[in-house]
């Protein structure tokens, strides 16, 4: 049984991204067009209404002195923006979602299925994915930069995958999740 949804537990789930370069923010759905609440997190410009923990790789980081976008390389901030930005995101299934999660702390392009002690490190990284995906009730909604085979992929065992870079690294995979009245959005940069 899944411990009770806290401040607490939404940051002890957070700790599967801890010593990887993945950013993690929240914040509240104010417009109808999503995409401009998507852009207010990359921007830092709204904060996550439950006051819980998030993850900037690059806070007080010289990259984002020089760029206060860094690393993304543009973000939404117009209905003009967003419909630029849609076709660069597929809508997953909530099933796959999970696995996803967990990807997004490893290497996003690894097949997780085959890597060493993969089957010992599972169970703890997905009881942690499910205490995030906790936090959006069904009906919220789950899009991705990735691309994957089949109707329900399973991330664990999709190695080649296609994607669309949203930041100035070499790759870079994310989740965004939309309901009425919160936005999410995970997102993993890597350098090959």
């Amino acid at each position: 049984m899944m411990e009770p949804l806290t401040s607490e537990t939404w940051a002890d789930a957070l700790k599967l991204y801890q010593w990887l370069c993945t950013f993690v923010g929240v914040a509240p759905r104010e417009h109808d067009e999503w995409w401009i609440d998507v852009g207010a997190i990359m921007r830092l410009g709204t904060r996550d209404p439950r006051g819980w923990e998030s993850i900037d790789p690059y806070e007080e980081e010289d990259e984002r002195r020089e760029d206060p976008l860094f690393p993304w390389l543009e973000t939404p901030s117009t209905s003009a923006d967003a419909e630029r930005y849609r076709p660069r995101v597929s809508e997953l299934p909530r099933s796959s979602v999970r696995s996803l999660l967990v990807l997004l702390a490893s290497a996003p392009r690894a097949d997780l299925s085959l890597s060493p002690g993969w089957e010992e490190r599972r169970p703890e990284r997905e009881r942690r994915a499910d205490v995030l995906l906790s936090r959006f009730p069904d009906g919220t909604r789950f899009y991705t930069n990735l691309g994957w085979k089949g109707d329900r992929p399973d991330f664990y065992k999709q190695s080649s995958r296609s994607y669309d870079a949203f930041s100035q690294y070499d790759w870079d995979a994310g989740l965004i999740a939309v309901n009425d009245h919160e936005v999410a959005v995970f997102w993993n940069f890597q350098n090959t």
